[in-house]
C-alpha cells in the first residue's frame, strides 16, 4: 500500500514506528512496558487513540507484540487521530481550487499631480491546488506580500488591482472559517501567554456546540504541534516586558490562524525569525496538515533553507513585479539551466534562483553558463521574456482552464461562537489585558492620586467666603480638564488592541459591536476606580459641598468624561493608527475643547462665528463643568464682594446666572445625560468608520477568497 505521507517526509522505521510527539515508540511511553514518560501518555491518550480488536485492552503483550513493521488494517493497532467535532462536521465541505490570472497591481505615484501610477505587479498568472503548498519566492521588493494581498483580497487604500481571481472557477466571497491569513507582522496582545492567546482565540473562533474542555484540548494539541509546549504559561511579552522570542510569536500567529483548519491558508514569510530546523518543523507540519485535510497553502516565503524548500509542491518565482517562472520545483531547475543559468553543484536551487534575479546588487554579476557574465536586470528580463514563449507558461495556462472549468460547490459559512460567547470572552480577555498592562490605567490611577494629594493640599478647606467662589470654579476646571486629558496616556496601549482588533475581524472572528461593548464593559471598571479613590481625595480636601448625593454626581461625571474621551480616541485611533500622531491629535482636539468649556472665557464672551458656534456646543467640558458647577453651587450662599456692596448675601444660583453665565434651563442630570449620549455618538462613530474602511475595502478588492 502506498505511503500517504507526502514525498518528502522522512520514511517510517522498519521496526520502529513513527512517533511524533514524544520522540520514541509507543512502548517507550506506555505505562505497562515499563518505560518513562507516564505524563506523555496520558496527554497522548487524548489525542491518539489504540484501537483494540477483540476485546483486548491498552497495554497488553498483544497490543505491543505488533509494534514493529507496517500496521495492516484491521489489526488492532491502527494509530487514529481524534479529530475536533467541528473539524469533522466540515470534513465534506468543498476543496479550495485557486487561481488568479493578468493580476496587475499599481499605486498612486508620489510624485507631482499627474505623474504615472507605480507598476506592483504586472500581469502574473498562476493557481494553487489542495493538498499542496505553492511557495511565492522572489527579492525583496518583488511583489510577493502585493500578491499574497490580493489573493486574499487585502489591498490596502490607495492600491488598485485589475485580474481575474477565482475560487473553484467562480469569483465568490469564501464564508467564515474557510480561509486564514497569517500577516508578516505578528499582532499579538503582549499580556497574555501563549496557553491564554490560543484558547481565547479558540472560544472565539470554534462553535458553542463544541464543548469547552474539547476546545481546550484542541488549541493545546495544536500548540504542541507547532513546538510551543514549552512556552505555554510565557506571556507575548511587547514595548514593556520581555517575552517569547520573535521565532516562536510567528508559530503562534501561524497556531492561532489553524485552529479552524481552514480549506485555503494564505501565509506571509511565515518562516521569518526562525532558525533553520524550527523552520524546517513549521513547513513541514503545515505541509503535513495540508496533505491530510486537503488545505490550499500559499506562502510568500523570503529565503527559504534547502530542506525547507524541498517541502514545496509549486513555485512562483517573482522579480520587479514580473513573473520569472510558475511551475514545479524540479521545473524551475531545469528552466534555469535551459535559459543559460544553471545551479552550481553543492548549492541550494532557492539560494540560486534569489541570487540570480536579485538586482539590488547589480554591481555584483551573476553567473552564467555562457562567457559572458549579466547582471541582474537583465538575467530577470531574459528569464521573463523565455518563460512567457516556453512550454511552462503554457502548461499553467492549461491548468488553470481546468481548473476554471470545473463547477465546485459554494462553501457554507462555518458554525461560529454566539453574539454572547464571543462578547464575554473579549470582555474577559480585555479585562486581564488592561490588569496586566501597567500603562492602560495602573499608572495614571498614581498620577492622579499624586496630582489628587496636590490639588487637595492647595486648595485646602476653601471654606465659604466671596474669594471661595472662584476656588470652587478652579477646583472643578482643573479636576475635568487634567482627568480627561491625560486619559490619552492610554492611548499607546488602546493602539496596540485595536492592531489586534482589526487583524481580527479582517479574519471575521468578531465584529465591530462585540468589540466597542466589551471595551466599554472591561474599562469601566478601572475608570470606576480612577474616578472615585483620586475624586474622593481632592473632594475632602478641598471642602467642596457635603453630601453623598453630591460626591457621587462628581465621582460619576468625571468616570463618564474619562469614557467619553477614550472614546474619542477610539475614533482617532481608527483615523489616525500611529500612537504618537494620535497622541499629538488627541491633545490638540482635546486642547480646542477646554478652551471652549466656557472656563477661559465666559459662554457669552465667546466669537459668535466657529467658537461658539458649534465649537462651545460639541466641547463636551461645557457639559461636564456646568453640571458640576450646579451640583456645587445650587444651595449654598456666599458674602458679596466687600469692595463693591458690604453685607449682602449672595445665592447659588446668582452666581451660576450671573458669575458662570451657566444655563439653567434644565437640572444637573440633563447634563450627565448629554455627556452619555456624546460617549455613545463617539463609538458608534467608530464603528461606521471600521465599517465604511471595509465597504470601501470590499468594494476595491471585489468578490475574494477571504474573509471580512
Amino acid at each position: 500500500m502506498a505511503s500517504p505521507l507526502p514525498r518528502w517526509a522522512p520514511t517510517p522505521s522498519p521496526t520502529r514506528p513513527l512517533w511524533r510527539w514524544g520522540g520514541g515508540t509507543p512502548d517507550a511511553h506506555h505505562p505497562a512496558a515499563g518505560g518513562v514518560g507516564t505524563g506523555w501518555w496520558s496527554l497522548a491518550s487524548g489525542v491518539f487513540a489504540w484501537v483494540a480488536r477483540g476485546g483486548r485492552h491498552r497495554g497488553t503483550g498483544d497490543d505491543r507484540a505488533c509494534g514493529g513493521g507496517v500496521v495492516p488494517a484491521g489489526s488492532g493497532c491502527e494509530l487514529q487521530v481524534v479529530v475536533p467535532s467541528s473539524a469533522a462536521a466540515d470534513a465534506g465541505a468543498p476543496r479550495a481550487f485557486l487561481t488568479w490570472e493578468d493580476v496587475r497591481v499599481t499605486v498612486a505615484g508620489g510624485g507631482p499631480r499627474g505623474a504615472p501610477d507605480v507598476r506592483i505587479l504586472d500581469g502574473i498568472s498562476g493557481h494553487a491546488r489542495p493538498g499542496e503548498v505553492l511557495a511565492i519566492l522572489g527579492p525583496s521588493g518583488g511583489g510577493k506580500t502585493t500578491l499574497l494581498d490580493t489573493l486574499a483580497g487585502r489591498l490596502g487604500p490607495g492600491m488598485n488591482k485589475k485580474g481575474l481571481i477565482l475560487i473553484n472557477g467562480r469569483q465568490e466571497k469564501l464564508a467564515y472559517g474557510t480561509s486564514a491569513y497569517v500577516t508578516q507582522d505578528n499582532v499579538l496582545m503582549s499580556t497574555l501567554s501563549v496557553r491564554e492567546a490560543v484558547y481565547y482565540s479558540a472560544q472565539l473562533q470554534l462553535p458553542d456546540t463544541m464543548p469547552l474542555p474539547e476546545k481546550r484540548a484542541h488549541a493545546e494539541r495544536v500548540i504542541r504541534e507547532l513546538g510551543l509546549g514549552d512556552a505555554m504559561d510565557t506571556r507575548v511579552g511587547g514595548r514593556i516586558t520581555k517575552g517569547i522570542s520573535g521565532g516562536q510569536r510567528k508559530r503562534l500567529s501561524i497556531c492561532i490562524e489553524m485552529l479552524t483548519r481552514p480549506r485555503l491558508l494564505f501565509l506571509d514569510e511565515p518562516t521569518s525569525g526562525l532558525d533553520s530546523a524550527a523552520s524546517y518543523h513549521v513547513m513541514s507540519h503545515i505541509a503535513r496538515v495540508a496533505a491530510r485535510d486537503d488545505m490550499t497553502v500559499v506562502a510568500a516565503v523570503h529565503q527559504p533553507s534547502g530542506d525547507v524548500f524541498e517541502l514545496f509542491h509549486g513555485l512562483c518565482l517573482l522579480a520587479a513585479g514580473r513573473t520569472v517562472f510558475f511551475g514545479t520545483i524540479s521545473d524551475a531547475t531545469e528552466f534555469f539551466t535551459l535559459n543559460g543559468f544553471p545551479c552550481p553543484h553543492l548549492r541550494s536551487p532557492s539560494d540560486h534562483f534569489l541570487r540570480t534575479i536579485n538586482k539590488d546588487f547589480d554591481e555584483e554579476t551573476v553567473e552564467s553558463s555562457k562567457t559572458q557574465r549579466k547582471t541582474a536586470a537583465e538575467a530577470i528580463e531574459i528569464l521573463a521574456t523565455a518563460y512567457r514563449s516556453s512550454d511552462y507558461i503554457e502548461k499553467t495556462t492549461n491548468q488553470i482552464v481546468e481548473m476554471k472549468n470545473m463547477d465546485g460547490a459554494s462553501f457554507r459559512r462555518r458554525e461560529q461562537a454566539s453574539f454572547a460567547t464571543k462578547l464575554l470572552v473579549l470582555t474577559r480577555r480585555s479585562f486581564l489585558n488592561m490588569h496586566r498592562d501597567i500603562g492602560y490605567y495602573w499608572m495614571r490611577l498614581g498620577i492622579y492620586m499624586g496630582i489628587g494629594v496636590c490639588l487637595g493640599t492647595i486648595f485646602y478647606q476653601v471654606g465659604y467666603s466671596y474669594s471661595s467662589i472662584q476656588s470652587r470654579c478652579s477646583v472643578i476646571m482643573y479636576t475635568v480638564a487634567l482627568l480627561t486629558f491625560m486619559s490619552i496616556g492610554g492611548f499607546p496601549s488602546f493602539v496596540e488592541d485595536v492592531k489586534v482588533f482589526r487583524k481580527e475581524r479582517l479574519s471575521g472572528h468578531y465584529g465591530v459591536s462585540e468589540f466597542v461593548i466589551s471595551n466599554t464593559l472591561s474599562a469601566t471598571p478601572y475608570l470606576s476606580v480612577i474616578a472615585v479613590l483620586p475624586g474622593a481625595m481632592l473632594y475632602y480636601l478641598t471642602g467642596l459641598t457635603k453630601g453623598v448625593d453630591h460626591f457621587i454626581y462628581f465621582v460619576i461625571v468625571v468616570c463618564l468624561c474619562c469614557l467619553l474621551v477614550e472614546s474619542m480616541m477610539m475614533v482617532i485611533a481608527a483615523i489616525v493608527p500611529d500612537f504618537l500622531m494620535g497622541i499629538i491629535v488627541g491633545a490638540g482636539v482635546q486642547g480646542v475643547m477646554m478652551l471652549n468649556g466656557g472656563f477661559f472665557r465666559l459662554p457669552n464672551e465667546l466669537p459668535k462665528p466657529v467658537w461658539k458656534y458649534p465649537s462651545y456646543y460639541i466641547s463636551f467640558h461645557k457639559y461636564a463643568v456646568q453640571g458640576l458647577y450646579k451640583n456645587e453651587f445650587m444651595g449654598l450662599s456666599f458674602p458679596s464682594d466687600q469692595l463693591i456692596e458690604s453685607n449682602v448675601t449672595i445665592s447659588g444660583i446668582q452666581v451660576l446666572k450671573k458669575n458662570l453665565q451657566v444655563e439653567m434651563g434644565y437640572s444637573k442630570w440633563v447634563n450627565l445625560a448629554i455627556l452619555c449620549g456624546m460617549m455613545v455618538i463617539y463609538r458608534m462613530m467608530f464603528f461606521a468608520i471600521v465599517k465604511i474602511t471595509e465597504e470601501i475595502r470590499q468594494k476595491r478588492g471585489g468578490k475574494r477568497g477571504c474573509v471580512r
